[in-house]
């Protein structure tokens, strides 16, 4: 399985961003091989709508069946529901302490939006 975290650089040791749509990188990790690789986010952020939708797609088609963030909105959490991808909420930390948290039963699961669009 492959986990999605928002992160403010291109690597595990990097913070958590706590922007979903407007992340400046999605670092993905592939629990089966332990291996890290990282997806720029750049062309979504100045984007003046729609950045949440556009990332949501990004991430499905990397395949990934879950996304640690600090927030999602409704219609991101909409293209990720259909994506088959699981959401989980993460304060704050860097990529490898959110996946631990999650490994370890420790991030709350979204079952719909925690914020409105365009907070």
């Amino acid at each position: 399985m492959k986990i999605a975290v928002t992160s403010v650089g291109a690597g595990p040791d990097s913070l958590l961003d706590s922007r979903f749509g407007r992340t400046a990188w999605f670092v993905i990790h592939d629990t089966e091989t332990g291996a890290f690789e990282s997806l720029e986010n750049q062309q979504n952020l100045t984007l003046p709508q729609g950045a949440g939708i556009q990332s949501a797609a990004a991430v499905v088609n990397a395949g990934c069946g879950v996304l640690i963030s600090n927030h999602c909105g409704p219609k991101a959490f909409d293209v990720l529901k259909k994506g088959g991808i699981r959401v989980y909420l993460a304060a704050d930390g860097t990529v490898k302490e959110c996946i631990i948290k999650h490994k370890n039963g420790f991030l709350r699961e979204l079952f719909s939006a925690d914020v409105e669009g365009h907070w």
